[in-house]
């Protein structure tokens, strides 16, 4: 080592290379995600198994293989599931058309759609009774949009998706209202609002907030961490937008980031300089996987670990009354 060479780093204790890991507050799952999860263990208990779940209960494989094991058994429309079954439909929400083909069957269906998520298809009720052409921003194909159309008839609303979107729609009315997915990012959403805003003056947007509050607080958290972070890992599903939305926020802030499904998935060649590690969970991922992946680092590294609390949540949803204590 030359006089003009930086010091060595002091070497840890444990002989291991020293980590610095911020874990976002909040993370993981939400009042939504809880109550999905819930009824379908709530129905097995009570029905026995198999029950059916039309599509995945939240988007995560690893929730998903859990209640497979328990019984669950996940279909991706109704003619999968046998006469007389009892059905689920995910936390996503479906078309009125569904229920509907269920009720047309004799089956018995209970109904996991987040609440947040069940506000939205009322308030897209509630202007086209008014007469309002709507402006949908969302996700095409997400099985939330799907639903959210499915709530009123052919040609109510347009998918708006990006700002170029939204500067170039030609609604077919001028009495325009404007809704949005539960899971989007925020900041996105505020500038394709603000866009149908200044081209229709007279558009009623909702009441409240529709992105929810699981996604508006988990963007913040990680927008507290990941500037100070040369990586950041969110734990979370390919098809789960929140999850993707947590790792654009992250991206947009500085850092390197990931999605990863688990631990093992991890590739550790990230993580070469990297001194600080920001780290969180989807909103349908759950706490077990954020302790495995620390676990992973503990093995490799002497982990310094930090929770950054942005925010406190405490709600609750009600479940079904036919599942109620």
């Amino acid at each position: 080592m030359t006089a003009d060479s930086p010091p060595a780093p002091t070497p840890a204790s444990s002989g291991l290379p020293t980590l610095r890991v911020l874990i976002a507050a909040p993370r993981g799952f939400c009042a939504g995600v809880e109550r999905a999860i819930h009824i379908v263990e709530l129905a097995l208990k009570k029905f026995g198994s198999p029950v059916y779940v039309r599509h995945e209960i939240v988007h995560n494989k690893f929730v998903v293989d859990t209640l497979k094991a328990q019984g669950a058994v996940f279909v991706k429309e109704l003619d999968e599931v046998p006469d007389g079954a009892q059905v689920i439909f995910s936390a996503h929400g479906v078309p009125k058309a569904i229920p509907a083909t269920a009720e047309a069957r004799g089956l018995d269906w209970l109904d996991a759609t987040c609440p947040l998520v069940s506000k939205v298809h009322r308030q897209a009720e509630r202007m086209v009774e008014q007469g309002r052409h709507i402006l949908f921003v969302g996700h095409a194909g997400h099985p939330e949009v799907i639903g959210t159309f499915g709530q009123v008839p052919a040609g109510a609303m347009s998918l708006i998706e990006t700002v170029a979107d939204a500067e170039a729609v030609k609604p077919p009315s001028e009495t325009l209202g404007f809704l949005t997915q539960t899971t989007l990012s925020v900041d996105d959403t505020a500038d394709i609002v603000a866009t149908l805003q200044r081209r229709f003056p007279q558009i009623q947007g909702p009441k409240g907030e529709d992105i929810c509050y699981a996604t508006s607080n988990r963007q913040t958290a990680v927008k507290a961490i990941a500037r100070s972070c040369q990586l950041v890992l969110v734990i979370g599903a390919e098809n789960s937008s929140n999850s993707q939305r947590l790792r654009e926020v992250a991206a947009r802030e500085g850092a390197r980031a990931h999605l990863i499904q688990r631990a093992s998935l991890i590739d550790w060649s990230w993580f070469a300089g990297v001194e600080t590690l920001g780290l969180t969970a989807g909103a349908s991922a759950p706490e077990v996987l954020v302790q495995e992946v620390l676990d992973a680092l503990k093995a490799r590294y002497d982990v310094t670990i930090e929770e950054v609390t942005t925010a406190t949540e405490e709600v609750v949803f009600k479940l079904p009354r036919s599942l109620a204590a």
